[in-house]
């Protein structure tokens, strides 16, 4: 699996350490099975395509928060300054809008004093934004700062955007590297063993089920309820709920559930209040979907299918279902996803940022582009954007990681009528 390059590399790269371009990383390890694709291993290369002294680079982080955005940002920068000696760092502002001259402020110059203690804030110093960006404009933008590598830091959006600049500014004949970074607290990013920011996620989630489980503990039948992020794939929610071992009910997007019936969720969850008194829940937010009534599909602003509320949904079956069933139940929903993505990296995240980082700048450095870092069996890779898109990693209900959620909470493998 060979990443798109921009020519032949002819200047000498001032690190000492370097890696050959024919090391690959099989997708599979397991003895016996197919390798699958054979990824480019990441790292510096002896020869550069960018003279540094000429260079300049620019870096975007687009969508929502992330634990971490700080942290790759400041690490691209010093990677880039003070490794390779690049001429000037950019920062755009407020994700692709800051390509568009029309829509957002000038950019502004990173330096060392700039990026000295931006990794110890949560959220993002350059800003960031939802949507998409007229390509030719942001691409004349780019060459007319005379930009020669550009670091998206963003999902899948942002890496689509990232490919089509990439093949616009090639059509030109403009020498352009563009090299993502995989950024989504969900943790779903194919041939992505770890995004950042999702252990930082999961560490806030279990302080809050904490709080909820003693809510729940502290009144006679208190249920908590706690909604987490997960759009397609329940890692925080699985995470959280083993980290924590205080959760009665996980509920994933890749497990169906049903509600009512003597084997659904209310039942089981009546059940766990007559013999305990208190349950805690944790639903993640695309889970259950098909069980709320559709008011039509929404998009946000980045084409992402607008999801229905499961929390409040569940909110108001269980307080409906007890008052039916004439058992007093106190109820208390949580939230806390703003506040559980805004927060700084912790050590493991901030680890993992800063590697995701420097791999990035060693791929742009050499002219590798339409490309994003990834990470498999703790090795970091180069993936084609288009094969990185192509689909979304979930949780199997069948790996450890899940029958360590059943273990945890107790509950039944599927809640059916």
């Amino acid at each position: 699996m060979n990443t798109p390059n921009l020519g032949t590399a002819r200047f000498a790269s001032p690190l000492a350490l370097t890696i050959s371009d024919d090391i690959r990383i099989p997708e599979n390890i397991e003895i016996g099975a197919d390798p699958g694709y054979l990824f480019e291993l990441a790292g510096p290369r002896a020869k550069l395509f960018f003279d540094p002294a000429q260079t300049r680079a620019a870096i975007v982080t687009c969508g929502g928060l992330c634990p971490g955005l700080n942290n790759v940002i400041r690490s691209l920068f010093l990677e880039l300054h003070h490794r390779y000696g690049v001429k000037e760092v950019l920062g755009f502002r407020n994700g692709y809008q800051g390509l568009d001259p029309r829509r957002s402020a000038h950019p502004v110059v990173l330096t060392p004093e700039l990026v000295d203690d931006i990794h110890q804030e949560g959220g993002s110093v350059l800003g960031t934004s939802r949507g998409p960006v007229d390509i030719g404009v942001a691409v004349d933008h780019l060459i007319e700062r005379r930009v020669n590598l550009l670091f998206t830091i963003g999902g899948d959006g942002t890496q689509l955007g990232g490919n089509e600049l990439f093949q616009e500014a090639q059509r030109r004949g403009y020498p352009l590297a563009v090299v993502g970074i995989p950024k989504t607290v969900d943790n779903d990013v194919a041939f992505v063993s770890r995004t950042f920011g999702y252990f930082t996620a999961v560490e806030e989630a279990s302080k809050i089920l904490k709080c909820a489980h003693t809510e729940a503990h502290s009144v006679q039948n208190g249920i908590a309820l706690v909604k987490l992020m997960g759009r397609n794939a329940g890692f925080i929610a699985g995470g959280a709920t083993v980290a924590s071992q205080d959760v009665n009910f996980c509920l994933i997007p890749e497990v169906p559930f049903a509600l009512d019936g003597p084997r659904g969720l209310l039942a089981a969850l009546e059940r766990r209040i007559l013999r305990r008194a208190h349950a805690l829940i944790v639903v993640a937010e695309g889970a259950g979907q098909d069980l709320i009534e559709s008011g039509g599909d929404q998009r946000d602003a980045s084409g992402n299918l607008k999801l229905k509320d499961i929390g409040q949904f569940l909110r108001e079956k269980i307080e409906a279902h007890f008052k039916t069933a004439n058992i007093p139940a106190t109820l208390r929903y949580f939230d806390p996803n703003y506040i559980i993505r805004s927060v700084p990296a912790d050590a493991e995240d901030s680890m993992l940022c800063d590697l995701f980082a420097r791999h990035a700048a060693h791929a742009a450095m050499a002219g590798k582009t339409g490309l994003v870092v990834g990470i498999l069996h703790d090795r970091f890779i180069h993936v084609p954007i288009r094969l990185l898109t192509s689909k979304k990693k979930c949780m199997d209900p069948t790996s450890p990681a899940w029958q360590a959620v059943l273990a945890a909470t107790g509950q039944a493998e599927r809640f059916e009528p």
